[in-house]
């Protein structure tokens, strides 16, 4: 075990604990648990949403991918990227005009529907844990590996950590260690590409240029379809990355944390920038994994290649830098579980015990309570199922978050904005829709039954691509759109005044 790593990652432990400390004095209110009270910043709350969307998989993942595969490796990064478009143009604005504290408000501006609310927290939820158990499964590895302790006990360390900074501090104290997650993954990130382009003179066109005769690989590692060889089912891969932003909870979540719709339009103008910069740079973490480490030793490191990146740092910067890294890296799992664990609390406190069950007559009090133990049973949950998930394919599980997002989150928020005639109906058909065709799908991909074994059954998938957003996320926007016209419900009302408010962000 390296005392050098040990050190850092005790440091990252206690600054995170004294930002908790300190929010905890402040987080009194249902508002303040959920959503900070309302008052980040502009760039505050871009570095939080920044800190949240670039999890593991973007900083260990991404890198390993691109040190495999090359350009297609890099596919990620792009998709991941152009989502916040898709976010900035579409989303940011209406939700935060229209909604409170979850995904559920917003879309129940409309529909003032308990049974939409049910499904909406429902899709959440699903999202939530499929997500999580992807990050603890993820951190249990980088841990065990790391300080040689069981894997069980690195991720009973993660959730207790996550549990405390939620449990105590709410979002606010969430907020704040996504914050310094994010600088201090960018920090981490620009050293580690400044020594790359150091070795190659800081000329980018010799680092291409001499990338292609280290790999084994050789002029196909620059070129598209070394891992990627069917094109619509990177398509399909490429619309779940694109669109599944859009219908993250944990990361919509994070637009009720500002004053008001310009505050989040600048937030997320600030997220871009920050993923922007990151996702570029993820090319010379890549390129240099590759061509200072190797594959080979990647591979041995870990077989998916999510090791790469504190790999490269120890080549380059000795253990120093690596503990630097390694340490970063658990930060960024520990601020990605802590948003997914409130953004699940608020959907079963907030939406279902408070709205649901309680009829909206619920004290401030009894809310925040219910946060708070809703908050206790997502983590449990979620570290019960990661401790036996170890075997399992972490990337059908992202995947997975990805693709119900995106087929059965996204329909419904676009389709409440823009089209008049929807209805309640087509809401609960759009969601429905879109949820149980990602699920069936995945359940019969690739993802999950591999004739050679590399997947969690072993057998011929009846479904061809591992991403089956090509079809479940047409699904979603058609099950919407048939479960409208099929209902005679109309409140053109409504739609005007959320119209309005969607906007405008006004209300009576």
């Amino acid at each position: 075990m390296n005392g050098t790593v040990v050190t850092l990652f005790l440091a990252i432990v206690i600054l995170t604990l004294v930002v908790t400390y300190y929010a905890a004095k402040r987080t009194k209110s249902t508002s303040h648990f959920y959503t900070a009270g309302g008052g980040l910043t502009g760039w505050q709350n871009g570095l939080a949403i920044a800190g949240d969307y670039l999890s593991a998989a973007s900083f260990l993942g991404i890198a390993g991918s691109i040190a495999l595969f090359g350009y297609d490796g890099f596919f990620y990064s792009i998709g991941f990227l152009i989502a916040y478009l898709v976010v900035l143009f579409l989303v940011a604005e209406p939700l935060r005009n229209l909604g409170k504290y979850t995904l559920a408000d917003m879309i129940n501006a409309r529909f003032d529907a308990k049974k939409v609310r049910a499904v909406a927290a429902l899709s959440t939820i699903t999202i939530v844990i499929f997500y999580m158990i992807a990050q603890l499964v993820g951190a249990g590895a980088l841990i065990q590996l790391l300080f040689g302790i069981p894997y069980w006990v690195a991720v009973l360390i993660v959730g207790v950590m996550m549990t405390i900074y939620v449990l105590f501090g709410g979002m606010t104290a969430t907020s704040w260690v996504q914050i310094i997650k994010a600088v201090l993954l960018m920090i981490g990130t620009v050293i580690i590409s400044f020594l790359v382009l150091q070795r190659f003179d800081f000329n980018i066109l010799q680092m291409f240029s001499e990338v292609k005769t280290v790999t084994e690989h050789g002029e196909a590692y620059l070129q598209p379809g070394l891992r990627y060889k069917d094109p619509i089912g990177t398509i399909s891969l490429m619309l779940a990355l694109v669109l599944g932003t859009a219908g993250l909870p944990h990361i919509l979540m994070r637009f009720f944390t500002v004053k008001d719709a310009k505050t989040a339009r600048s937030s997320v103008v600030y997220a871009t920038w920050i993923v922007g910069i990151f996702y570029v740079l993820t090319v010379f973490l890549g390129f240099g994994a590759a061509a200072f480490v190797g594959s080979t030793a990647i591979r041995e490191a870990n077989a998916a290649g999510n090791m790469a990146a504190p790999l490269l740092a120890q080549a380059l910067g000795g253990d120093l830098l690596m503990s630097f890294v390694s340490a970063v890296a658990f930060a960024t799992i520990l601020a990605v579980v802590a948003g997914l664990v409130l953004s699940g609390a608020s959907a079963f406190a907030h939406d279902i015990y408070g709205q649901i069950i309680k009829k909206g007559q619920v004290s401030d009090t009894q809310q925040m309570k219910a946060a708070r133990y809703a908050s206790l049973g997502v983590s449990v949950l979620s570290i019960l199922l990661a401790l036996f998930a170890q075997s399992l394919n972490v990337a059908f599980l992202v995947s997975l978050a990805f693709c119900v997002a995106a087929s059965a989150n996204l329909p419904v928020i676009l389709y409440t904005v823009f089209w008049k005639r929807f209805n309640t109906a087509g809401a609960m058909t759009a969601m429905i829709t879109g949820l149980l065709s990602a699920l069936i799908l995945v359940a019969v991909s690739p993802s999950v039954i591999s004739p050679e074994g590399t997947a969690i059954f072993v057998g011929e998938p009846l479904f061809p691509y591992a991403n089956p957003a090509i079809i479940s996320v047409p699904l979603g926007f058609l099950g919407g759109f048939i479960g409208t016209l099929l209902s005679k419900e109309v409140d053109a009302k409504r739609f005007a005044e959320v119209s309005v408010r969607a906007n405008t962000g006004y209300r009576d």
